[in-house]
This record gives structure tokens, C-alpha cells and sequence, in this order.
């Protein structure tokens, strides 16, 4: 089987993957993800984690304590800290930047080089040349450039979002490792929402909330699939092709 048979059979094989993707909401709501079952989070979800406190010794039953360091009590610390543990992630961006730069160049440059007397040289070959020729200038460059450019990039973008993650790991430096997946389907558009990273436990509020901000490698995905989308996407054709050919 040659090369090109091999790359015909793969890029076909491509284009029917992707166009069964679009298929599964033809006429129809795109159907959720499926809950997977070993996924990080759901690993995380059902380890026992390492506790952080001993359970305080019993009393007897004349004595009582207003006070239990347990995070189920009334003044517990309710914060994640360990593998399963849930905490919210909120979102807020809003960023604007602006950039703007032109530059301009102009250059210009002649040389003018001319052989009046050379050991007679000139007036000998002088009557030899054609009519109208002369070495009295035997050579003249002129030469001028210029070039302008200008550039602006302006992006402003705005994204306010809560999710809920899980803690999935505990680095040996007491780091927590979060990942998060939400999925919301309004009419025939699916929009997805993903969340990944980092986080320090001093970093995470009383509310058990934390910003993206404080998130180390933050990955944030918030995109969807359905008809919508679809339309705005252009077709697999046209990104191959604009990926291959260079101009």
C-alpha cells in the first residue's frame, strides 16, 4: 500500500470521526457526557484520605465541651484539605488589554562614477562606441526605499462562573491537586465547563471557596457543542486547508 493510500485512508477516517461527533445532535439536544466511574475525581471521592485530627477521648456524662475540632461541628473549619473533598472554584475575569505600534523607514542613496580621462583610454574607445554612448559617465545608481507598518491588538474579555471541584490528590508539600467537569444543556446547546490545577489550603476562604487566581497551572475550558457551535465552526475542510497551504 503506497503513502498516499495510507494518508487518504487515515484523513477519511478523521473526517468521519468528526462528522459523527456532529451526528449525535442531529435533530436532537446533544446527550451529556457519561459519568465515568474511574475518573480522578471519583477515584478521590472514594479513598478514606488521611485524617488530620484524633478523635477527642470521651467524657464522662457529667462533663460536656461547647467546643469539637471536627469539621462536622458547629465551629468546625469546613475548608478541603484532603483527597475527596469538595470546594468551589469561582471564576471571574475580566481583562482588557490594548496594543498599539507603527513603525516607518525611508532610505534613499544614488552613486554617479565617470571616467573623463583615463591615460586616453576614454577618448580612444570614445569613437568606437555607438551613437549617443559615452564613458564620460560610466556608471550612475540611484536607489530609494521605504517601508511602513502599523499594528494594534485589542482583546477584552469578561467570564464569571462558579464549579464545584474535587480534590483528587495531596502533594508531599501539602499542595492540593483539584479537578473539576460541569455540563449544562439549554435547548440544543451544550455548554461544558472544565477546571484543573493547583491550591495552596491557606489560600482557600472560610466559605470553603477559592478564586482562580490563587489556582497554580490553572486550565479552565469553557466551550460546547451543538447546533450553535456547529454553525460558528468552520468546516474540517477549510482548517485542513488553511493549515496547509501557505498563503
Amino acid at each position: 500500500m503506497s503513502t498516499h493510500h495510507v494518508f487518504s485512508i487515515i484523513l477519511s477516517s478523521t473526517l468521519m470521526l468528526a462528522g459523527c461527533n456532529r451526528l449525535d445532535h442531529l435533530g436532537r439536544p446533544p446527550t451529556f457526557s457519561p459519568v465515568e466511574t474511574e475518573n480522578p475525581e471519583h477515584a478521590a471521592m472514594l479513598s478514606p484520605g488521611i485524617p488530620l485530627y484524633t478523635a477527642a477521648p470521651q467524657r464522662n456524662g457529667d462533663e460536656a465541651s461547647l467546643w469539637d475540632a471536627g469539621q462536622k461541628s458547629l465551629l468546625g473549619d469546613r475548608r478541603a484539605e484532603k483527597r475527596g473533598d469538595i470546594l468551589t472554584v469561582v471564576i471571574e475575569i475580566d481583562d482588557k488589554a490594548e496594543i498599539s505600534n507603527s513603525t516607518q523607514r525611508s532610505r534613499d542613496g544614488s552613486e554617479n562614477l565617470s571616467i573623463p580621462s583615463l591615460f586616453g583610454v576614454p577618448q580612444r574607445v570614445q569613437s568606437d562606441l555607438p551613437e549617443g554612448a559615452s564613458l564620460a559617465d560610466a556608471v550612475s545608481l540611484s536607489s530609494s526605499g521605504e517601508s511602513a507598518g502599523k499594528g494594534s491588538v485589542r482583546r477584552n474579555e469578561k467570564l464569571t462562573l462558579r464549579i464545584a471541584a474535587t480534590v483528587t490528590n495531596v502533594m508531599p508539600n501539602g499542595v492540593l491537586i483539584i479537578e473539576g467537569q460541569q455540563e449544562v444543556r439549554v435547548n440544543f446547546e451544550l455548554r461544558e465547563l472544565l477546571v484543573e490545577g493547583f491550591v495552596r489550603p491557606e489560600d482557600i476562604s472560610r466559605g470553603n471557596e477559592i478564586t482562580y487566581d490563587k489556582i497554580a497551572s490553572a486550565r479552565i475550558s469553557y466551550g460546547g457543542r451543538g447546533q450553535i457551535t456547529d454553525v460558528q465552526q468552520p468546516r474540517y475542510g477549510q482548517q485542513v486547508t488553511d493549515i496547509i497551504l501557505p498563503f
